[in-house]
């Protein structure tokens, strides 16, 4: 692998003539059109865990919502977009996390707010109405976007005379890159960039994440603490 390009806190990059801020919050902003994507909270995780008898501290959903009105406050943006995984289960849907999220709403009312339903959002039912999301099925077309939650990876990329310059954003793989020494490894979250878009890591702070491999014409935004790296393909 090589090094494209650092950066503190936020780290720029050009996808078919955007420029996106890939963040060290594990979000992503359009600053054109301001708006920013997560992807993967899974609020009520914790909560889920309990009602199935495993002990786990609470405080994770309240953490993970304070966390987005701080990046919707900082970046001043327009639109917040969730790129599917709102909510872990039927069990997560607390009296407290709905106070929670009243809070969070009401912080934001003049904020557009968009759940793009996935996997475990259907499982988990839709959110109350008075969390005021717009909820729509992948794929959801914003501007030069496609906006899903599973990422189309095994659609082969087009012909050049063909070329369709949407661009992919997705979340659930909660992509992940090892770095390895001769001595030693670690496994970094990332945004990996790959011919049909971006794949976000997980924004939720009790999800896991899975390794991915960065092919020929791939890259990934590897997020270590507040600092990023644009790493690719020696090919």
């Amino acid at each position: 692998m090589k090094a494209l390009a650092s950066g503190r806190g936020r780290l720029p990059i050009a996808v078919n003539g955007e420029t996106l801020l890939c963040l060290a919050a594990h979000a992503l902003l359009w600053p054109q059109g301001r708006v920013l994507f997560v992807a993967d909270v899974h609020l009520g995780k914790a909560a889920s865990f309990r009602a199935a008898g495993v002990a786990m501290p609470g405080g994770h959903s309240a953490h993970d919502l304070d966390r987005i009105a701080t990046l919707l406050d900082e970046h001043e943006a327009a639109h917040l977009v969730i790129l599917g995984d709102l909510i872990h289960t039927r069990e997560s849907y607390t009296t407290a996390l709905d106070q929670k999220f009243r809070q969070f709403r009401a912080r934001h009312a003049d904020v557009a707010m968009t759940l793009v339903r996935g996997n475990h959002d259907r499982h988990a039912g839709d959110p109350p109405a008075h969390w005021g999301l717009q909820l729509v099925a992948e794929p959801f077309e914003l501007g030069p976007f496609t906006c899903l939650h599973e990422p189309l990876l095994a659609v082969p990329p087009a012909r050049t005379e063909e070329q369709h310059h949407t661009i992919e954003l997705a979340g659930h793989l909660h992509p992940s890159l090892r770095l390895t020494t001769a001595r030693e490894s670690v496994a970094l979250p990332c945004f990996w960039q790959h011919h049909r878009g971006i794949v976000l890591p997980s924004f939720g702070s009790v999800t896991g994440s899975s390794p991915i491999s960065i092919d020929i014409g791939k890259s990934a935004v590897v997020v270590a603490g507040q600092q990023l790296h644009h790493l690719g393909s020696r090919g």
